[in-house]
């Protein structure tokens, strides 16, 4: 009961969270346990998937982060934030390379003079200092929001009633291609999503989609865990503007985009007055504050921003699945 009324309270004060000068979003929620372990079945015992992930621990008083990917067959890729995890820490800036692959039953990594062991869930990094990090899980502080009052619900698992060309898959989650019938032009909208767990796939080819805003902004969906973050990366407007933070989890970890968008503005001569600008925090962190989106970008399927538009999610033939997208028209 208790957590019914904070996450309806969590939905309804997403709309104040919005217009909150200088609001930067909160930290995502840590755990020592998958939030979602019940329902990943046999891939929870791969040792690609259960070694991949991000790590957290301090030396002293300083706190470090690592983001290990995998690339199939015992091998990773890593990176290591001296200051903490994205987000959580880190500048941003501050992160060496580690690249390595398993050897007798423990993963050995090797970066510019650091190096890391990982075994039975702890990673061991060695540099000019020695700090000892835990596997960690973090989880979006607006994970699982209720709908504002007066939010339009685009998808909850029922049906797909609201959307033209998709469908549900796994029996309750949304799949990738649909436009919702409903469209906006001001508004709040709250989105889940979850690329899937592709370890030999990289770039454009790894659980690729798209949140099109007004069925013409994209909002890139990848899964980009561990990469720099560029405008065709998780959370960059696509050949415009990169996120401010990667934010991206690692796959098969549900993520959110929290939206504020304002339609650009017209005079009665059809003249542009104003561009659109967009507000979106990523795992409720903020990576694009009030940005001006100055044109529309590739892949959509409108092309006139004076109008509503749908949401549209794009398909790129990957598992990429959704759940409890809402939407507020703002007044």
């Amino acid at each position: 009961m208790i957590r019914r009324l904070c996450l309806a309270f969590l939905g309804s004060t997403l709309l104040l969270s919005f217009g909150q000068t200088g609001w930067s979003g909160d930290e995502p929620v840590v755990s020592e346990k998958h939030p979602d372990a019940e329902n990943l079945g046999d891939l929870a015992k791969s040792p690609d998937f259960e070694t991949q992930g991000e790590y957290a621990g301090t030396a002293g008083d300083k706190k470090f982060g690592v983001q290990v990917i995998a690339r199939g067959e015992g091998k990773y890729d890593a990176v290591l934030f001296p200051g903490g995890l994205p987000g959580s820490g880190s500048d941003g800036k501050t992160k060496i390379a580690l690249k390595g692959e398993t050897k007798d039953g423990v993963v050995q990594l090797q970066g510019d003079k650091w190096t890391a062991t990982i075994a039975k869930g702890v990673l061991t990094a060695k540099g000019p200092e020695t700090v000892e990090l835990k596997k960690v899980y973090r989880n979006s502080p607006t994970m699982g929001a209720k709908p504002a009052e007066g939010a339009v619900v685009l998808f909850d698992g029922s049906s797909v009633e609201g959307w033209d060309n998709v469908k549900l898959e796994d029996g309750k989650l949304l799949g990738v291609g649909g436009r919702t019938k409903a469209k906006f032009h001001n508004f709040i909208l709250h989105l889940e999503f979850r690329s899937p767990f592709q370890p030999t796939k990289t770039g454009q080819q790894r659980g690729n989609s798209g949140m099109y805003l007004l069925d013409q902004y994209e909002c890139q969906i990848l899964d980009s865990f561990g990469l720099n973050g560029e405008n065709n990366e998780c959370g960059g407007f696509y050949t415009i503007q990169k996120p401010n933070v990667n934010m991206c989890l690692p796959p098969m970890s549900w993520q959110t985009y929290d939206v504020d968008f304002t339609a650009a503005k017209f005079d009665a001569t059809g003249k542009k007055t104003a561009n659109a600008v967009v507000t979106i925090k990523h795992n409720g962190v903020l990576i694009h504050d009030k940005f001006e989106l100055n044109r529309n970008t590739p892949g959509g399927g409108t092309l006139d921003e004076s109008k509503p538009g749908a949401l549209y999610l794009q398909n790129h033939g990957d598992a990429v699945r959704f759940r409890n997208i809402w939407a507020v028209e703002k007044k």
